[in-house]
């Protein structure tokens, strides 16, 4: 193993952790600065009602299951992060963890921008910690309890900052219709679930909810419950998403439609030959007849066509896109009941006294409106770096995915690796496999094909998500491959792939983290 050993990491939510915890098992000394003062990530500060949105089995680390206790199988918030600090104190990473401390910046040094960009190998040789004149990154940390900036070198820097915090989507607005017209209050779902007691804001006010995502729901429904009928919540979206009651249809959980390796022969995936090119097209029609089946449950099962809330896309497509989430419980009955109202419209603007709905030329009377329009993860994960070079090409364009090999390298921008952009139903499972991919490859495990081969390798993947993802591939949703996507892994590692007992259970029972537990260079 090369000598060099000091490696930062960025966060310390679900992916920084999991990155901390398998450097440490591959024998390094890890640092983690993270801005908050706790652990948790996005878990840390979240609204009231939020619980998982995927079961325990699929929400854990391969390593450590839920305790016994939790019997829930979609816990609360709270339950979440009390495991969370569980995971922290049985592997005992809160000594690498460094809180309060702000990255203001990080720079590659040592190695000009034009050298870089004329390497065949990442790194100048297709290892970890480069070539033998090879650079270090440069952080930048403030520390928000002193005020004082110290710089850090670190010779392998690991970002795992995500993508739903940080960096709040506020809509843009013609002259004269922004929200400088407003005379209430206005503010984006982050500052919202960071709010002490938001109950107290909220009561008695008219409140307008702006957006269609997990958090416009989960918000309208906390309004719903403080005021009720005498104040109703008004939710404005523009898209229709699958929200569902439960992840399961007739007593199947969804893992066996989406998530077992026979469901993999239904789908393209990145890279395939030319057989399984052939079965999934020959496959196709049965693919399409299990969405219509699910479709069919839950339109039954939750009065979506009577709300006019059926989605226009369908519902595998929800699925590979990670488009999918829990309705809030008792959602339809509080429209139903009225202290929910919900409006569709593509534009809208303000005036001194709400919001004005443009192609239906209606005024909401609002006191509060809340953007809940999610985050520009692209935009935050381009303000961490310092250059420019590295700031051009670490997200991509607008119109492709973040082009990263194996979903965490960039083939352009060494010594860096970046866990936790790419999305999946179960986040923690996605960033665990990831985490430990890159620490068997800081490790000397494997060494990287060339620059070349990843940015092909890299280009099979942008197509899957322009097909599959459509105008979502931004998102970098790999749920539905996730099984090919961590086979690919296992083989880098040099890990045995099939990692089930038995023909049946290989093929039909779903994958989870547990099946990942104990992953060794040899296994």
């Amino acid at each position: 193993m090369d000598m060099k050993r000091v490696v930062g990491i960025v966060g310390a939510g679900v992916s920084g952790l999991a990155a901390c915890k398998h450097a440490i098992d591959r024998g390094f000394s890890p640092v983690v600065f993270e801005t908050d003062e706790t652990i948790g990530g996005v878990w840390a500060h979240t609204l009231e009602s939020t619980r998982l949105q995927a079961p325990t089995t699929s929400f854990r680390f391969s390593d450590m299951a839920w305790p016994a206790s939790v019997t829930a199988t979609y816990p609360s918030h709270r339950e979440v992060m009390e495991y969370l600090r569980s995971y922290v104190c049985e592997f005992d990473l809160l000594k690498c963890i460094r809180f309060s401390s702000q990255v203001l910046g990080v720079e590659y040094l040592g190695v000009a921008e034009e050298e870089i960009m004329g390497w065949e190998q990442w790194s100048g040789g297709g290892k970890a910690f480069g070539a033998e004149k090879g650079g270090r990154w440069c952080l930048t940390i403030k520390d928000l309890k002193t005020g004082n900036i110290e710089v850090f070198q670190v010779d392998f820097l690991i970002l795992c900052i995500g993508r739903h915090s940080g960096a709040p989507n506020i809509p843009e607005f013609a002259a004269n219709k922004g929200p400088e017209l407003f005379k209430g209050k206005i503010l984006h779902s982050m500052d919202y679930s960071y709010m002490d007691n938001v109950s107290e804001f909220v009561k008695g006010k008219s409140v307008t909810v702006i957006g269609s995502g997990k958090s416009a729901f989960d918000i309208a429904a906390e309004v719903a419950k403080v005021n009720g009928t005498a104040q109703p919540c008004t939710m404005i979206y523009r898209t229709k998403h699958w929200r569902v009651h439960k992840f399961s249809i007739w007593g199947f959980q969804l893992s066996y439609f989406y998530l077992n390796r026979i469901s993999q022969l239904l789908l393209h995936k990145p890279g395939e030959g030319f057989l399984h090119y052939i079965l999934a097209s020959a496959l196709s029609p049965l693919r399409w007849a299990i969405t219509k089946l699910i479709e069919a449950y839950f339109k039954r099962s939750i009065p979506l066509q009577k709300h006019g809330m059926v989605p226009d896309y369908s519902f595998s497509f929800a699925m590979s896109s990670c488009l999918i989430a829990m309705l809030p419980e008792g959602f339809y009955d509080k429209v139903d009941e009225g202290s929910i109202v919900l409006k569709n419209s593509k534009r809208f603007s303000f005036y001194n006294d709400g919001i004005i709905l443009e192609d239906a030329n209606e005024c909401i009377k609002s006191d509060i409106v809340i953007l809940a329009t999610g985050f520009r993860g692209d935009q935050k994960l381009r303000d961490i770096f310092t250059a420019n070079w590295c700031r051009n090409i670490v997200a991509g364009s607008s119109d492709t995915s973040v082009p990263l090999y194996r979903e965490c390298i960039h083939p352009r921008i060494p010594q860096l690796a970046i866990v936790g952009y790419s999305e999946s139903l179960s986040d923690i499972y996605a960033s665990e496999r990831m985490a430990n991919w890159v620490t068997h490859f800081m490790a000397g495990g494997f060494q990287l094909p060339s620059i070349r081969c990843m940015e092909e390798s890299v280009a099979e993947w942008a197509k899957y998500k322009s097909l599959y993802n459509g105008k979502y591939l931004r998102r970098s949703c790999i749920s539905t491959v996730n099984i090919w996507f961590n086979d690919l892994l296992c083989k880098d590692m040099g890990c045995n792939p099939r990692r089930k007992k038995g023909f049946l259970a290989e093929w039909f029972q779903p994958y989870g983290p547990a099946d990942y537990a104990n992953l060794s260079l040899r296994q």
